[in-house]
């Protein structure tokens, strides 16, 4: 089985460290600390190995009471992810499973723990999670914890399927009074269950890393459509007859390079001409032309020429950076080749067509109802970039 890794995150006190030493036994690699601190920076995480078990530990920074404290641990934990998305990146700061610590004798699973582990593994969305009840020590009331913690986690809309297993534990002998005692217990089935758990999350970290990464370039995406569709806008608005889009090739091609560039679509004859005719559809090509014709002809619209030539414009970057962004993934996740003209070419005319007419028009006819006056290229701009979607399949990167 390949070698994993496991998050242990938890609230400070809740017994991590003193877990992490039963689980690895005394021929650990390194001793876990009994306190790690409270730190921004990733050096304050620490891996764990052992030869006896079949997989790393991650120990985090405990989550404070204080929110300064609180978001300071979790920017340590994100920052340290992070580094499993960059080229070439570092496979022991992959999560594979997350084991949440949740201390027995607490009343109630804290809201703000699960928030806190919510946040601080948001990249990890797929991966599974098993829930230790440390410092378990009263058996009467293990049943209710494990009750209590498939409550708080049925609440919790993306952790609710993660959940593997809820494990209740005694890491180290317990002394009660002076003839009774709790023995250690539960650290082989967290051990059975992580093992069982890891082949899945092995798969889930490299689906989540390549969801990580594409929500990046998206974001990246929109914000150099959003930019261009402003340039747009302006030359637009100027008072210059848009016959055809021929204006507007300077803003498409920097528009499309940009974007091939963040797609790592590599420089070469089959990119060049791969680009040129996304190019070449949204400016020369009779989708286009057809396009601008119909959008000026349309009957029952008053508005300034300038507004009109900016609306139709920037409605035409907008549709040919939407459609870049859908060819290029198509490419960067391997379904399509650069080689497939003809393909790229049938999907810039599709994207002009009835459907383009039908949302640019309604752009025009927003700027239409509104106060004229403030028809400004930033307004029909943003109007614009209102009205046309994002690619359907992407998301907004968590930035909480």
């Amino acid at each position: 089985m390949e070698y994993g890794n496991v998050l242990v995150i938890g609230n400070s006190g809740v017994g991590k460290s003193t877990l992490i030493n039963a689980v690895l036994g005394e021929d650990a690699e390194r001793k876990a600390p009994t306190s790690v601190g409270i730190s921004g920076t990733t050096d304050k995480l620490e891996i764990y190995e052992s030869e006896s078990i079949p997989f790393r530990i991650i120990d985090t920074i405990g989550f404070e009471p204080s929110f300064l404290k609180r978001n300071s641990a979790i920017a340590a934990i994100r920052k340290w992810s992070k580094e499993a998305t960059k080229e070439g990146g570092r496979k022991d700061r992959e999560i594979n499973v997350i084991w949440f610590c949740v201390e027995g004798t607490s009343s109630k699973l804290f809201p703000e723990a699960i928030k806190a582990l919510s946040r601080a593994t948001s990249m990890w969305e797929s991966v599974p999670v098993i829930v230790v009840i440390t410092k378990s020590y009263s058996v009467p009331d293990r049943e209710s914890n494990i009750r209590m913690v498939h409550t708080a986690f049925a609440q919790q809309k993306r952790y609710s399927k993660n959940l593997r297993d809820v494990i209740p534990v005694v890491a180290s002998t317990f002394t009660l009074n002076e003839t009774a005692f709790a023995a250690p217990e539960g650290i082989s089935e967290l051990i059975d269950a992580t093992n069982q758990a890891m082949p899945e999350g092995i798969r889930a970290a490299a689906t989540d890393i390549a969801t990580f990464k594409l929500r990046r370039k998206r974001a990246q995406a929109q914000s150099v459509v959003g930019a261009s569709v402003a340039a747009a806008a302006v030359v637009g608005a100027v008072p210059i007859p848009i016959a055809d889009a021929a204006i507007l090739v300077p803003i498409e091609t920097a528009e499309i390079n940009a974007l091939a560039q963040i797609y790592e679509i590599r420089k070469s004859n089959e990119a060049k001409q791969f680009l040129n005719s996304i190019v070449e559809a949204g400016t020369a090509g009779i989708a286009a032309k057809a396009a601008i014709g119909a959008l000026k002809a349309l009957p029952g619209v008053h508005v300034a020429t300038s507004v009109l030539n900016a609306a139709v414009a920037g409605s035409i970057v907008a549709a040919i950076g939407e459609s870049s962004v859908y060819a290029f993934e198509k490419v960067y996740l391997g379904e399509k080749s650069i080689t497939d003209i003809d393909w790229v070419s049938q999907l810039m005319e599709d994207r002009l067509s009835n459907e383009f007419i039908d949302r640019a028009a309604n752009v025009i006819n927003e700027l239409a109802n509104s106060d004229d006056s403030k028809n400004t290229p930033a307004k029909i701009a943003n109007v614009v970039a209102a009205l046309f979607a994002p690619p359907a399949s992407s998301e907004d990167e968590d930035q909480k």
